[in-house]
């Protein structure tokens, strides 16, 4: 007979340090699929959303940072508005994105830059500026494959889809006080 799961022994560090002051709630998930079944993106990942809570849950840290899945996150939120529990999965990915990148693990050099070029434009403006992402994306990455999207940036302006702006220079960011106080608080704990 198999020895049973001894949940006493189970290593709770990486559900503390992607849901810190949460992770009791990362710990009641009941594995009911919501949040699978509420990912746009869940057909297309490695490991599927709820598996992905569950390795949390058991602290099998390799396995989930060299997972493909939370990539695929576009951080639209329908897991965490959706789940029964309340438990803070879209903050979790972006914890378990950084987790990886810090640590060298991440799965491609372009979904660090993605991730990088996001939030540097988010923090920046407080909202989405697609020119300048992209711009931010592609010297992050590869510069020279921005070739290859020529053909749909010309045909987004065409169709007046996609205008430049002209980038902030200098100066502070919308979001900078708001993620400097978080990092604050975050340093207080």
């Amino acid at each position: 007979m198999e020895d049973a799961l001894d949940l006493g022994q189970l290593d709770r560090t990486l559900a503390r340090q992607v849901t810190p002051g949460q992770w009791e709630k990362m710990l009641s998930c009941i594995q009911c699929g919501t949040c699978t079944a509420s990912c746009p993106a869940a057909h297309a990942m490695d490991i599927s959303p709820r598996k992905m809570w569950r390795m949390v849950q058991l602290g099998l840290e390799d396995e989930v940072l060299h997972s493909k899945a939370m990539w695929y996150c576009s951080l639209c939120y329908q897991c965490q508005v959706r789940c029964p529990r309340g438990i803070p999965l879209t903050d979790t990915i972006t914890r378990l994105k950084e987790l990886a990148i810090e640590r060298g693990m991440a799965q491609s050099k372009e979904s660090v830059a993605f991730y990088r070029a996001f939030n540097d434009v988010v923090r920046r403006y407080g909202h989405m500026r697609e020119v300048e992402f992209m711009v931010r994306f592609f010297l992050l990455g590869n510069p020279l494959s921005a070739f290859g999207y020529m053909k749909l940036g010309l045909t987004l302006m065409a169709r007046g889809k996609a205008f430049p702006e002209l980038p902030k220079v200098g100066g502070e960011g919308r979001l900078d006080k708001l993620f400097r106080r978080v990092a604050e608080l975050e340093a207080e704990r």
